[in-house]
């Protein structure tokens, strides 16, 4: 999953979102609703040798953290700019715009003008509560708890259901405190 879409490598992230879709095709064989197809998208294992959605951003935050030279965020703000503008980026080529602020700052909007992964991808009617790129919300939320984030991220708009944007929604949960042994810091 390394380096998915790089400068002058359409072939890749073409090979990719192809790929991807028949990963999915897969799962709504083998599964018999889209309910079962979703919580597989986000699930943290899919086999010995395609990791699914939560897997990958565990898998994922030491690549980026190693390339990108981000350091440690100090808010969830600051976090949500360094997804929108450096992470999508660099693995999707695409920069979604950061809205929706909830009062309190734990809560924010990821629109996205346009989904790489749904390229090529038109939804069979009895599919309509498949949530296609699910897999999207289970690397953020693995790659975030990677960093000690807990975070809750789900699809609220979708451009393969007829919505203007696709939208996901994050809402920090906590913190995760890192369990030292006694007399280690």
């Amino acid at each position: 999953w390394r380096g998915i879409v790089l400068p002058g490598t359409e072939s890749c992230s073409e090979l990719f979102t192809l790929t991807y879709g028949a990963l999915v095709t897969q799962l709504c064989k083998d599964y018999e609703n889209d309910e079962d197809v979703n919580k597989q998208l986000d699930k943290i294992l899919f086999s010995d040798f395609l990791p699914r959605g939560y897997n990958i951003g565990v898998r994922l935050i030491e690549d980026f953290l190693a390339r990108s030279n981000v350091g440690r965020c100090h808010d969830f703000r600051e976090t949500a700019d360094v997804i929108a503008k450096v992470a999508f980026k660099m693995y999707l080529g695409i920069t979604p715009s950061i809205t929706n602020w909830s009062p309190a700052g734990d809560e924010f909007s990821l629109i996205l003008e346009n989904n790489p992964l749904v390229d090529f991808v038109e939804l069979p009617d009895n599919h309509s509560s498949l949530i296609y790129s699910n897999l999207l919300c289970g690397v953020l939320r693995g790659a975030l708890e990677m960093v000690q984030m807990a975070v809750e991220a789900k699809f609220v708009q979708d451009t393969l259901k007829g919505d203007g944007v696709t939208e996901i929604r994050m809402r920090f949960i906590r913190r995760i405190e890192d369990n030292l042994p006694a007399g280690e810091e």
